[in-house]
């Protein structure tokens, strides 16, 4: 459980972060491209993430 908590926390950011980029249409090649709807998605995802990486670090 230890662990799970941070890798959860990755995986958001990173997802988040291309949800992002597709949705702002700098990362193409997908139909998220250039749509807003994906662009909040990946934001939310990408906040979610960093929350979770810092409550992991506040509790070891």
């Amino acid at each position: 459980m230890r662990f799970a908590l941070p890798a959860v926390g990755v995986v958001l950011v990173l997802v988040g972060a291309v949800w992002t980029l597709q949705g702002s249409n700098l990362l193409g090649g997908s139909f998220m491209s250039g749509s807003r709807l994906w662009l909040v998605i990946g934001l939310v995802a990408l906040v979610a993430g960093i929350w979770l990486l810092v409550r992991a670090v506040r509790r070891a």
